[in-house]
């Protein structure tokens, strides 16, 4: 049996929160918890030229992959409403090797 997870391409995210309302609104999570919640590093200064700032979607406990929307065909909200396309959802197998061609700043998540 294949487990799914998701594949977080963190250096697109443009940090526009679009994943925490879809999860939020689709699960009713009231405010102040999340099944997915948007996290920022840095900014900070790597050298006088180069600024690292990174937004990070990190799903919670409260992420069930959305398993009543996948059970009927469809994308978890994360993945349906993420503005830059940088959650994938699928087979651990088949994110890991999409984890390998992306290189950098790149995780998956399973719950």
């Amino acid at each position: 049996m294949s487990h799914n997870g998701l594949l977080i391409n963190y250096g697109w995210c443009s940090g526009c929160h679009s994943c925490e309302l879809a999860c939020r609104n689709t699960h009713g999570i009231p405010l102040e918890q999340w099944g997915i919640k948007l996290t920022q590093v840095g900014p900070f200064k790597l050298s006088e030229e180069q600024t690292e700032w990174d937004y990070v979607p990190v799903p919670t406990s409260l992420c069930d992959l959305c398993a009543d929307r996948v059970a009927e065909g469809r994308k978890p909200a994360c993945v349906h409403n993420c503005l830059t396309q940088c959650i994938e959802y699928g087979p651990l197998d088949e994110l890991m090797q999409s984890m390998a061609a992306k290189g950098k700043k790149v995780t998956v998540y399973l719950p």
